[in-house]
């Protein structure tokens, strides 16, 4: 589990996902006592985790992580919708490696090693960049999401959606009147190839539609014979 550790200033809170102890608790102390508040996370699911459950002011990202590499956590946390300021440190400092981790999403890198006083002026020049205008919910029709508390509603009605339906449900309302096909929706949502055979599309779609259209609603999302599966913005 990602672990916390947060001092009592106001000060920007800042993740860090690092795998190496050693190095960990150096850039940590050093972040706490310029009055930093600190979060870790030793590997790449630990970091999407921590990031899903409360997005930091800013994340330090290692690039070679266990489970999920530094380059994927951030195009996945991208891809969600999940926009934050990411510093990215890395033994690969080449030229070719540097803009493969800025293309991937990364707002700066940092090559290892580094004298912490370059990694204070990194942090504090990303911090100082005007906030973009990220999205903090999405709505298609009676339907509307909150992207930073993960929930839904339908006119005031709180739909509970674990978070492979909340994939699922946003995909759609981004897509309001497309009709969407089962391969689509497993490379996408699941990211699995489209030549698997999987029922997964049909049973959490089947969950999804008792939670999106209770009893005596018009109901919103629809079966399309033969291709898939279409959300309308209206009844």
């Amino acid at each position: 589990m990602t672990t916390l550790d947060e001092s009592e200033t106001d000060n920007a809170t800042i993740l860090l996902i690092e795998d190496d102890p050693e190095i960990a608790a150096e850039i940590l102390g050093s972040l706490q006592r310029e009055g930093y508040r600190t979060r870790h996370a030793a590997t790449g699911p630990e970091g999407l985790e921590s990031v899903r459950e409360v997005p930091p002011d800013l994340a330090i990202v290692d690039r070679t992580l266990p489970g999920i590499d530094g380059l994927t956590v951030i195009d996945t946390l991208h891809r969600e919708s999940i926009y934050l300021p990411f510093l990215v440190l890395s033994a690969l400092s080449s030229a070719d490696d540097r803009i493969k981790g800025l293309k991937a999403g990364g707002d700066d890198y940092l090559g290892k090693p580094f004298v912490m006083g370059e990694l204070f002026a990194r942090i504090e020049a990303l911090l100082r960049r005007p906030s973009l205008a990220r999205e903090t919910s999405i709505a298609a029709g009676p339907l509307r999401l909150d992207l930073i508390t993960r929930k839904g509603e339908r006119e005031g009605r709180e739909i509970h959606l674990l978070p492979r339906e909340f994939k699922l449900l946003e995909f759609m309302m981004r897509r309001p009147n497309q009709v969407l096909s089962r391969d689509m929706l497993l490379e996408q949502v699941w990211n699995y190839s489209p030549m698997r055979q999987s029922n997964l599309v049909n049973v959490h779609m089947g969950r999804l539609r008792h939670k999106v259209d209770a009893p005596g609603e018009a109901p919103l999302i629809k079966s399309v014979h033969g291709v898939g599966f279409v959300l309308n913005d209206h009844p």
